[in-house]
């Protein structure tokens, strides 16, 4: 390394410093941590004296892969993970597509550009449980509006989150009501940095709204489009706080339909006392989700467009 390069790093380190310390305290470590109790069979119960030595605490505690092992035999886990593939397939495309429908229209020449954006927003800046109980309330099968609107039209709306059948589809629908305005903005950004001049040459040449869309917008916004549906994705595995508030009692809603990674998770470390075994969890829905991701980062080249 040059001296000039080193002199530079000299000078930014105090500077960084702050953010280091925050991250290794706050992230690294904890990640660290978590990956040696996931090889134990600690309750959460016991105290951890860390003068004996952290080193010595996992070896009283350890069993390998047995945590691992026990997970991967049990039909609860692959119950869990397809409730979670269920709820990507409802939404992912519907986020996709509704936060696209709303980037173009506060993108779109108007008055009302700037209300549309704080009213699109709003939920994202509400609380999960706010948001939640807000839902819950909206979906209820007796005193909820929606049901009575439907009765109202004369169709007999479903018992929703206390259906087998419609409490996952109740999840996604005030998950995507929650997220679609973070995912709308990242889309609207990637409008905006699309050059006007593309579309004044399709103008000229006769090309409708539809064709424009289809062969400038949707190409120069693949990029965008792939980050957001990579975000998204991880997002929607780590389902959580919804399914808790909403499901009753947090049960994982009737007959477990709302079972979930995250929620097994939780359940596991801090009802069931099995701190080892629900890191050890974590720790297998991380690979999961990294090979997922492995995944649409293959499929990148064959879709995605960086020419802009």
């Amino acid at each position: 390394m040059s001296i000039q390069g080193r002199r530079g790093i000299r000078v930014a380190l105090p500077y960084l410093l702050p953010s280091l310390l925050g991250a290794l305290l706050f992230a690294i470590l904890p990640i660290i941590i978590s990956l040696l109790l996931s090889v134990t069979n600690w309750s959460g119960m016991s105290r951890i004296r860390l003068t004996d030595g952290f080193l010595k605490f996992v070896a009283e505690h350890f069993v390998g892969l047995e945590n691992t092992k026990a997970i991967l035999a049990d039909s609860e886990f692959w119950r869990a993970l397809s409730h979670n593939l269920y709820f990507v397939v409802l939404y992912l495309p519907l986020m996709l597509v509704l936060s696209m429908i709303c980037a173009l229209i506060i993108n779109a020449p108007n008055r009302g550009a700037n209300v549309y954006r704080v009213v699109y927003y709003l939920p994202v800046l509400t609380s999960w449980v706010a948001g939640s109980l807000i839902w819950k309330w909206l979906l209820s099968p007796v005193y909820g509006p929606i049901n009575n609107f439907l009765a109202i039209i004369g169709i007999e709306g479903p018992l929703w989150l206390q259906s087998e059948v419609w409490a996952m589809p109740s999840i996604v629908l005030a998950s995507i009501w929650k997220d679609m305005g973070f995912y709308a903005m990242i889309l609207l950004g990637g409008l905006k940095s699309i050059n006007t001049e593309y579309y004044e040459a399709a103008r000229i040449d006769g090309a409708s709204k539809a064709q424009m869309f289809a062969r400038i917008t949707l190409p120069l916004l693949s990029s965008v489009l792939f980050y957001v549906s990579m975000l998204s994705m991880i997002n929607a595995f780590q389902l959580f706080p919804q399914v808790m508030v909403m499901t009753k009692d947090g049960n994982a809603g009737p007959n477990g339909a709302t079972m979930v990674m995250v929620e097994r998770i939780y359940k596991y470390a801090f009802r069931y006392g099995k701190m080892g075994y629900a890191a050890a969890y974590s720790w297998i829905l991380f690979v999961i989700i990294m090979a997922f991701t492995y995944i649409q980062k293959r499929g990148e080249k064959r879709w995605v467009n960086y020419d802009v």
